[in-house]
């Protein structure tokens, strides 16, 4: 299926979207990077944006949060017009908002709970709290046992763990994954991945995750959580969770806005060679 319809896909039809973007374009100097972009994120729902290096992936996510304002277009969040508001009313949107940076993005000087319970502090909290909603969120990606570890003495891995466990910890209503398993291990890149799909699968979170690797999108989209085996595994052959489907930027447009199913079926030349 094209950018223009989304068939296959199980939204909910009445429920209000936790993001919309509507013909939404951006560009720094006379470099246009985004152009005409629109597309929905249901509640409850993950969407898997793909694309080549350097095609705006990572700016579509911080247009999500306000980071950047888009030149023309509009951005809904949780049924507010973000694109419109002041800085400082964006405040509370970003709070319902939980992001995995590039590379993890952790402070190197705090520790693993000063880390994971950094916007807690920031919002005074007692000292006691931020210790045991750090505790509850590593508890979650297994890694409890870092609390006052500092990233230094974590490994690639642990680390990108701890930052999926911060940006739980506030317990958001939407997740952003830029890149989870950039620069990882394939082994490694499944752990993160099964993260991913815990948190959606278990806490049913929203989520928009940006990858360029398509075996880890692909898991995500073939395999669910068996929470009572506390593992991954894969759905039956031939089907995909239906709530996770795909977007695809090429050329500064979406390109793609389907199931997963639609994609690997598409006829596009463009998709194919993307998928080949």
């Amino acid at each position: 299926m094209s950018a223009n319809g989304s068939a296959g896909r199980n939204p909910s039809s009445t429920a209000e979207p936790v993001v919309l973007f509507e013909d939404v374009s951006i560009g720094f100097g006379a470099d246009p990077v985004l152009e005409g972009i629109s597309f929905r994120v249901e509640r409850g729902e993950t969407r898997i944006l793909l694309g080549p290096a350097g095609v705006g992936k990572s700016v579509l996510l911080k247009l999500v949060n306000g980071l950047l304002r888009p030149e023309s277009g509009r951005i809904f969040v949780f049924g507010k017009e973000i694109s419109a508001m002041r800085e400082e009313d964006l405040f509370e949107p970003r709070g319902a908002i939980g992001t995995v940076f590039q590379e993890g993005a952790l402070f190197d000087s705090l520790n693993v709970r000063d880390n994971v319970g950094y916007r807690l502090i920031e919002e005074h909290l007692p000292e006691d709290e931020v210790t045991r909603r750090a505790t509850e969120a590593l508890r979650f990606v297994e890694m409890e046992h870092t609390l006052y570890k500092f990233p230094s003495e974590l490994s690639g891995g642990m680390r990108r763990r701890v930052a999926i466990a911060r940006a739980i910890v506030s317990d958001p209503k939407l997740i952003l994954y830029d890149s989870p398993t950039g620069g990882l291990d394939p082994i490694t890149s499944t752990t993160i991945i099964e993260l991913v799909m815990k948190q959606r699968d278990v806490s049913h979170t929203s989520s928009l995750v940006v990858t360029h690797r398509l075996q880890d999108a692909f898991m995500l989209a073939t395999h669910r959580f068996n929470r009572e085996k506390n593992r991954m595994e894969a759905l039956p052959p031939h089907t995909a969770d239906p709530n996770t489907s795909f977007l695809m930027l090429h050329n500064r447009r979406l390109v793609f806005d389907g199931s997963t199913a639609e994609l690997v079926r598409s006829e596009d030349p463009l998709i194919r060679e993307y998928l080949a």
